[in-house]
């Protein structure tokens, strides 16, 4: 191998932004970033599926979100490349007001009158985080890992309205979207390449999609995998 082509590969550096397997929430609560809620038995098998994908990858630095489920999802990773496991807070769930209620697609909330002075802006969103600041902390996480895994591979395992946020402004997508389209499944993995600092591809893969409840699956047919390349 050339000097240059040894510079190139050291130059190379690959972050993957994984959601975390399945919650047990028999009550359908909305957790976002409350403690106490862990992985069921399904997404423990999950984690571990994920781990098992990532296993001969040249992982150097595992990093999760603070929330237990995060932690539970990245930890398997962690064990199988022996590294201890970072925590960045900017990897956190986004903040909601309707966090611990039952909130969603036809369960009647939009009717109550108490929940409209929070649904008048969904460009913001009014009722959440500020998408763009939800872009700033996950950009900063990132770019933290990258430098923590230069010439390697980074996992940071986070949140499903985070990692799809960050991917869009990547992609050059607006940020205001329907929900029920998001291509973030469960314990998948949204891979973005480095050379240096700049992004240069993102790759979408799903390796425990046949462990998902279909119903969670993000409404297509199972991803192996999807790269979107840019231009210098």
């Amino acid at each position: 191998m050339s000097e240059n082509s040894a510079n190139g590969k050291k130059d190379i550096t690959v972050v993957h932004l994984m959601r975390h397997g399945e919650v047990h929430n028999p009550d359908g609560v909305l957790y976002g970033r409350r403690s106490g809620y862990h992985l069921s038995e399904l997404g423990r098998k999950m984690a571990d599926r994920v781990a098992e994908h990532l296993e001969k990858r040249d992982v150097t630095h595992v990093v999760a979100s603070p929330l237990e489920r995060a932690q539970e999802t990245a930890t398997p990773v962690a064990k199988s490349h022996g590294l201890d496991l970072a925590v960045d807070e900017r990897l956190i769930e986004a903040a909601n007001v309707f966090e611990g209620k039952t909130f969603g697609v036809g369960d009647g909330a939009l009717r109550k009158p108490d929940n409209w002075k929070h649904l008048t802006n969904p460009f913001k969103p009014s009722w959440g985080e500020p998408y763009i600041e939800q872009v700033v902390r996950m950009m900063g996480a990132l770019d933290a890992a990258r430098d923590a895994a230069r010439g390697h591979e980074a996992v940071c395992v986070s949140h499903q309205l985070p990692i799809w946020i960050v991917r869009s402004f990547v992609e050059r997508r607006r940020l205001w979207h329907d929900p029920r389209k998001r291509q973030c499944t469960l314990a998948s993995l949204t891979s973005f390449t480095y050379q240096g600092d700049k992004i240069v591809s993102v790759g979408y893969t799903e390796p425990a999609v046949d462990l998902v409840p279909a119903h969670l699956r993000a409404g297509a047919k199972p991803v192996k995998g999807k790269s979107k390349a840019f231009g210098a």
